[in-house]
């Protein structure tokens, strides 16, 4: 549906959570994508592009991790949104950044499809979906208000 949006975790990433000295800038200090995660993603663009609706915008957060799926799944579209970073390590942070995200999301005009690659604790702020590694979670406006309208496995 034009104007849509969907919030996707990042591909198979093995493990939980990362380090203490997680650097945004050094891919080293942080969980990546292993082999099986890195064809998840490229298997998801496919699946995007034989959709009808058009993905128009590719969001990203900074991690490594979400920056490779959205590379990977939408080769040159991925633009940074910081308020989509990981807070899983800070939960403190969440209630600003997840503020942020809705804010984000609010603004969302656009005529095709967007799509946000994010980590399971934003999505779940978000929409209280708890979603799979590559998962993805439709969701629709009701009421002036994004709201989780469905699912969509890996």
């Amino acid at each position: 549906m034009p104007g849509s949006v969907v919030l996707m975790r990042h591909a198979l990433a093995p493990g939980v959570g990362d380090s203490e000295n997680v650097d945004l800038n050094d891919c080293r200090t942080q969980r990546n994508l292993s082999a099986e995660g890195r064809a998840q993603a490229k298997r998801i663009g496919q699946f995007f592009r034989q959709q009808t609706v058009p993905v128009t915008a590719v969001w990203s957060s900074q991690w490594c991790r979400t920056r490779e799926t959205a590379d990977l799944a939408f080769p040159a579209r991925r633009v940074d949104q910081p308020a989509f970073n990981s807070f899983f390590g800070a939960p403190d942070a969440a209630p600003v950044q997840t503020r942020e995200a809705r804010a984000l999301l609010e603004a969302w005009r656009g005529e095709g499809l967007l799509v946000v690659v994010t980590h399971q604790v934003n999505i779940t702020a978000l929409t209280g979906v708890v979603p799979a590694s590559g998962e993805a979670v439709m969701l629709r406006r009701q009421a002036g208000q994004w709201v989780a309208a469905g699912r969509i496995s890996p």
